[in-house]
């Protein structure tokens, strides 16, 4: 395969997508939806300017694969508890995007990686260094790794956010003890606690305050900020909160015993993270300095022994 030979294969693919793309929007080939159909008979109720909306001001490429992605999520079966799903690891990751956002983005690290392996792959076959299998194979790869590197990072983000929340949690916890022993309500605390926290932690606190200011009860900002996480620790305080204010015990009692519940369990957590640390301590231990020590000092007896007297 020649150099030429091969840029033409790849702008073949790219015109080829780019077709496929263009008969997908065409008008025949897709329904309208109900919001679509509506929508001219309701525009003249939106006073709001057409150049502010966040439609207009998206990317090229989101408006473009967006609705394709819309379509194609929604005409897969069981799509929708994979969707809320991902809108749930979104939300733990705290990043403000939705499925279609992260599905477009997926699509576009995907098409970038296969672009990527699709020119290493004909420079090497144009080199006669891999055949057109491997080629083929070397593209394929990239694009499914690029696809699948988009949610590995959205994986990392959300580990990384949760052992920040649990590392700001037990603070929070006491200083929410604090405020609701010094005479404040459990939504004065948790607004006072949102305005002076920095972290992750004081975005879901500011999460759960403004639910509540929007109409939701504090209980059911609550337990919506526990379904969010998914973190036990968490879970078992806002529990132990929520039936704190339905049953109308003293919060303050209860806020105290949960914040040593919470103290406790950090120092549990603590003290199992140190024990996982001393087991991998032990792995280079053994494997490698103890046999150098080892050989360090029997050598110089087998070589006095092969020297001999």
């Amino acid at each position: 395969m020649n150099p030429g030979s091969g840029l033409s294969i790849l702008s073949g693919m790219l015109l080829g997508v780019g077709l496929w793309i263009t008969f997908l929007r065409v008008p025949a080939m897709r329904r309208p939806t109900f919001a679509e159909r509506v929508a001219p008979q309701l525009r003249s109720l939106d006073a709001s300017s057409r150049l502010l909306r966040s439609d207009l001001a998206a990317p090229t490429l989101e408006r473009i694969l967006g609705p394709i992605l819309r379509e194609a999520l929604t005409s897969i079966s069981g799509l929708g508890a994979a969707r809320s799903g991902l809108d749930r690891r979104l939300a733990q990751a705290g990043s403000s995007r939705s499925a279609i956002e992260f599905r477009s983005e997926q699509v576009l690290c995907a098409g970038l990686a296969f672009a990527l392996g699709s020119a290493l792959a004909i420079g090497g076959s144009s080199a006669g260094r891999i055949s057109a299998f491997l080629a083929v194979l070397l593209s394929l790869s990239a694009g499914a790794a690029g696809f699948l590197g988009r949610e590995f990072v959205l994986k990392a983000a959300v580990r990384r956010r949760r052992r920040r929340i649990l590392a700001e949690f037990p603070s929070m916890a006491d200083m929410l003890a604090l405020a609701v022993g010094a005479g404040e309500t459990a939504g004065a605390a948790l607004d006072r606690l949102a305005g002076l926290l920095k972290g992750a932690l004081a975005e879901e606190l500011s999460k759960v305050i403004s639910e509540a200011r929007a109409g939701a009860t504090l209980v059911a900002a609550l337990r919506s900020m526990a379904s969010r996480l998914e973190l036990a620790p968490i879970s078992r305080f806002i529990d132990g909160l929520v039936v704190a204010i339905e049953r109308g015990t003293p919060l303050a009692d209860v806020l105290r015993a949960q914040a040593q519940d919470v103290r406790d369990a950090a120092k549990r957590d603590l003290m199992e993270a140190a024990g996982r640390k001393e087991i991998a301590m032990m792995v280079p231990l053994v494997f490698g300095i103890l046999p150098l020590t080892i050989v360090f000092a029997v050598f110089p007896g087998f070589a006095t022994i092969a020297l001999g007297p």
